[in-house]
């Protein structure tokens, strides 16, 4: 039996696992599933992995550690902090960070994120940054999700400070002895296809497991296909 951390990325929390999950459960499979505290301006990513590891306990054995979207930010922190070696780091449609560096000079330099999903976020005066034009959230991170899919989505979207993207990475160095799987959809409209394709075999060592006909939220769109693919990794 393994255990899966599963870690959701901006805006979402363990509901967007909700689909996957059971999948692992029927498998034989411990499945971690968190709320992290977006809405906390003083939390990033070092606060985030605390959670992450509270969630586990001290049952992290055989620990497979997956991160969506922006939760790649933290998903190598808690395999780096994990007690034992964990079995596999996978990332789904994933940010991966740099040490010593912030998300958002890699950004600007790397032009990881596609831009459209700026038109449907606002930040309000406390530096939280809220979806409010469902339109644009649904073409840029549910392509590929039915229609009452993304409804049910959006209304569960919390606020999501930007601490983890400005914040230099608390991230030292790499954990080099945890085997990688990325997995990524061909109609990312969020996390852009083209930098993947090159940034992960370059950083990681591997090439991506691509979804065909996912956008960024394979586990809403094709549940089916990623807990196979993370199956396969235990």
């Amino acid at each position: 039996m393994s255990t899966y951390a599963l870690i959701p990325g901006a805006w979402h929390g363990a509901w967007c696992w909700a689909r996957v999950a059971p999948l692992l459960t029927a498998a034989g499979h411990r499945v971690v599933a968190v709320d992290l505290p977006c809405e906390d301006a003083t939390a990033g990513c070092a606060a985030y992995r605390d959670v992450v590891l509270d969630a586990i306990g001290g049952e992290d054995a055989d620990l497979i550690v997956v991160g969506h979207s922006a939760g790649g930010l933290t998903a190598p922190l808690v395999a780096r902090a994990a007690a034992q070696p964990v079995r596999r780091l996978a990332f789904v449609c994933a940010l991966l960070p740099l040490p010593g560096r912030a998300f958002a000079e890699q950004n600007a330099a790397e032009r990881i994120l596609e831009q459209e999903y700026q038109a449907g976020v606002q930040t309000d005066d406390a530096g939280l940054r809220r979806w409010v034009d469902a339109d644009v959230c649904a073409r840029t991170m549910y392509a590929g999700c039915a229609p009452e899919d993304v409804a049910w989505a959006f209304g569960q979207l919390r606020p999501q400070a930007s601490t983890m993207y400005t914040e230099t990475s608390p991230l030292d160095v790499w954990p080099g002895d945890a085997p990688i799987l990325d997995i990524r959809g061909d109609r990312d409209r969020l996390v852009s296809p083209a930098w993947a394709a090159q940034a992960v075999p370059r950083r990681l060592g591997v090439e991506p497991a691509v979804i065909a006909g996912s956008g960024h939220s394979p586990m809403l769109s094709h549940p089916r296909e990623l807990a196979a693919l993370l199956l396969a990794a235990a």
